[in-house]
């Protein structure tokens, strides 16, 4: 068999530079893991350095030694002449990144390695399904190419050393949020979810008819405009339908008109301005009559590798097949808990829309409740964010209040880690657009 392919060289430079330099250590810890070296006494090493620098002790061969010994591998490694060759053969630090950069690439040519004797086993597996098969190639490929992905348990002192860089810096400045945090775009409801955060699964359900696909699609826009990507599968309409919406909700004209092609001559010079915008608008949509959400994750994966990723739409989560079509309860449980793994697996936030069950139209009070969401009970204990949408103008056209008029009330009925309630928004429904709805000072909040 072929030796791996490793540099002892390289391993040894990184691990000589630090003790030269201790700052060394800063340089390269978010590069290269314990697990990227390949000679086990020198991962001992590097695992010392990293104990001592989160002590805030510094780090030499004395006190890498007492750290070595208290552990019981002083002696594997080699002991003090081993530590000494190290700190004695390397002359200057000043080349410690490269020298890890590559360890790192050896490393990742081991786990492409191992990733594809697996793929190779995977071709003489003819007992599994062919699509559950095709999902553990993509994953073994996708799990190489997330470098900094690390999969193992982690003390919570790395986890607070991280999170405590992230809040310092968003305290010095709070716009590095608009980074890594997507919005939907509408103020109130932007403040009540906080936006949506990577790993969420967010469910926005209701009945046929209230504009789940709409806002879906204005929020989409919304975040295009921040230059956001947007990845959205349409399991129920085409790619051209969706556009023509989105078109309409730019050009502020009736939708119906757009799909009859009867637009008068001041509604058709919108257009330029309309297409023009969208154009710059990082949205890609998926229409193709996919059967399960194997094919959503590989095409997802791709996308992020090739476009960048921020946000995933699913329109909707009960179109999707899964592995067990006899028990449609626990199918959907398991289309559920594979949507929050996705999440999680790409770091981006899912968006399913989803639809509610009958038993809203049976009740005299018609607002949805985390009970009617369809099929399946886990869909709630698995989200994130639960968003039910009502119009009180779909069920009552005669409504006495003429305030509620073309008003959709967006009830945000779990929030894992913030409040619930309810936010409204105004809908023209004929231009497919939704707004924030002027304060009681009379102003509309802005993000």
């Amino acid at each position: 068999m072929k030796v791996p392919p490793h540099s002892v060289e390289a391993e040894r430079g990184v691990l000589g530079s630090i003790l030269i330099d201790s700052e060394g250590l800063h340089k390269v810890a978010d590069l290269i893991k314990v697990e990227d070296f390949y000679e086990p006494s020198h991962a001992n090493v590097y695992r010392g350095m990293l104990d001592l620098s989160a002590k805030g002790r510094p780090i030499d061969v004395l006190t890498l030694r007492e750290t070595l010994d208290d552990r019981g591998e002083l002696k594997t490694i080699g002991g003090d002449v081993f530590l000494m060759e190290l700190a004695n053969t390397t002359f200057s630090s000043a080349n410690v990144y490269q020298y890890a950069q590559i360890v790192k690439n050896k490393s990742m040519l081991r786990k492409l390695i191992k990733a594809g004797n697996e793929i190779a086993l995977y071709g003489y597996d003819e007992e599994t399904e062919l699509n559950t098969l095709l999902e553990r190639t993509e994953q073994a490929i996708f799990g190489v190419t997330q470098t900094f992905i690390q999969n193992r348990l982690v003390h919570i002192r790395e986890i607070l050393d991280m999170r405590y860089e992230q809040f310092a810096e968003i305290h010095e400045n709070p716009e590095i949020l608009k980074q890594w945090i997507s919005y939907a775009g509408f103020a109130k409801l932007d403040t009540m979810i906080g936006g949506f955060k990577p790993g969420d699964m967010v469910i926005l359900a209701a009945r046929p008819s209230m504009g789940k696909t709409a806002l879906m699609l204005n929020i989409a826009q919304n975040m295009g405009a921040k230059k956001k990507h947007v990845g959205i599968f349409s399991l129920e309409m085409s790619k051209e339908q969706l556009t023509d919406r989105m078109i309409a909700a730019a050009m502020g004209v009736d939708s119906w008109k757009l799909q009859k092609w009867d637009l008068a001559d001041d509604e058709f010079a919108k257009i330029g301005d309309a297409l023009e915008k969208l154009s710059h608008a990082n949205i890609y949509i998926d229409d193709s009559p996919i059967g399960s959400l194997v094919e959503i994750k590989s095409k997802a994966r791709r996308l992020k590798m090739e476009s960048g990723l921020d946000c995933v739409m699913i329109d909707y989560l009960q179109l999707l097949g899964g592995g067990n079509p006899m028990n449609r309860v626990q199918e959907v449980s398991e289309i559920s808990r594979g949507i929050k793994g996705l999440a999680r697996e790409l770091g981006v936030p899912i968006i399913a829309l989803s639809q509610l069950s009958r038993a809203v139209e049976s009740r005299t009070s018609k607002e949805p409740g985390l009970s009617d969401l369809r099929e399946s009970g886990s869909i709630e204990q698995d989200a994130d964010v639960v968003m039910m949408l009502y119009r009180d103008d779909y069920y009552n056209p005669d409504t006495p209040d003429p305030s509620r008029q073309g008003v959709i009330s967006v009830f945000v009925r779990k929030n894992r880690n913030g409040p619930t309630g309810q936010v409204d928004l105004k809908f023209e429904r004929k231009f497919q657009k939704f707004y924030d709805i002027a304060d009681e000072f009379g102003g509309f909040g802005e993000h």
